[in-house]
């Protein structure tokens, strides 16, 4: 690595990826300065990831770098916001060599080309942890339409896009205990937010937000914020070919693990059923499949519902830290 300290790290690394920017300074400053468009509001998501916990310890650096901007974008994609930019906070451990850390640079400056982002500012430090990333992303939204979690209705259906599970078998390809799939593997490494959708969204959902922590758990998270419960059909829930193999032999709960195990970062929303025709256009319109897996009704929580109407036991219904 060129230039010594943390410094020199600054100015040869971090500072490429301003891509000269004007409210990142020259990270000569210690904030950005940012002017949103003329009636749009600010959309401020942070998201920390610990190697270890959010990603694996073994995971090459360019995938830790790439799996951090992915998912945190997915934060704006859920509230239907442009993206502006991003902070970007690390602790590199102790002695971690120049090599990785250039790795892991390499995989944010990837991860910039493919959704057009500029690093703004942030900090960066070392000490005895894990290696700890934390992202702040920046969007914009015209004002008064973000999308939140808060105003799902009921007889509002529920929609998600794309797959379920496919991220929870890539981990498990990656820890070794799943034969190997690159498709599953891929979409463990780098998950596609869904930017455009979100954008798309804005006035046609009445509530949103992108699985993190499992379907069942964050159809919860909607229902507590709402006020009302999300009845999702088991038989409805879209799985991708690999992941139908992996059910067709898997053991009992192996549909409970693909909708609980969460990282899908796929959108789930609820839209008034007048709103359907649209919704299925906009699926055909992005080459995206949307699929409406269930109803919101009056009522507490997230439920799936599996055969006769009987309510499947989930447990925790997905991932929590505590």
């Amino acid at each position: 690595m060129t230039g010594g300290g943390e410094f020199g790290f600054i100015r040869t690394r971090l500072l490429p990826l301003t891509r000269g920017h004007r409210a990142a300074l020259d990270l000569s400053d210690d904030a950005a300065l940012l002017d949103p468009a003329p009636g749009c509001q600010i959309v401020v998501a942070s998201d920390m990831l610990v190697a270890g916990v959010h990603f694996l310890e073994t995971d090459p650096p360019e995938i830790a770098a790439e799996r951090a901007v992915r998912s945190n974008l997915s934060d704006l994609a859920a509230m239907g916001a442009q993206p502006l930019g991003y902070l970007s906070s690390i602790a590199w451990p102790t002695g971690i060599e120049a090599s990785w850390r250039d790795g892991f640079i390499a995989g944010l400056a990837a991860a910039q080309d493919t959704f057009g982002l500029s690093l703004l500012g942030g900090d960066t430090t070392s000490g005895p942890s894990p290696l700890t990333i934390s992202l702040t992303m920046l969007g914009q939204v015209p004002a008064g339409t973000a999308l939140l979690r808060r105003g799902a209705r009921p007889d509002d259906d529920v929609w998600v896009s794309g797959t379920i599970g496919d991220a929870w078998l890539g981990l498990a390809i990656a820890r070794g205990d799943v034969a190997h799939n690159s498709v599953l593997l891929e979409r463990y490494r780098r998950p596609i937010p869904r930017l455009e959708l979100g954008i798309s969204l804005r006035g046609l959902a009445s509530a949103c937000l992108d699985i993190s922590d499992g379907l069942v758990a964050d159809a919860g998270h909607i229902a507590e914020v709402s006020g009302v419960r999300l009845e999702l059909q088991a038989d409805q829930i879209p799985f991708s070919p690999p992941a139908r193999i992996w059910l067709a032999s898997a053991p009992s709960d192996g549909l409970v693990r693909l909708v609980t195990g969460g990282d899908d970062y796929e959108l789930l929303f609820c839209a008034p059923s007048a709103r359907r025709a649209l919704i299925s256009g906009l699926g055909e319109h992005f080459d995206l499949t949307l699929t409406r897996i269930g109803t919101v009704t009056e009522g507490q929580g997230g439920a799936l519902i599996g055969p006769n109407g009987v309510v499947l036991e989930t447990g925790a219904g997905g991932f929590t830290h505590f």
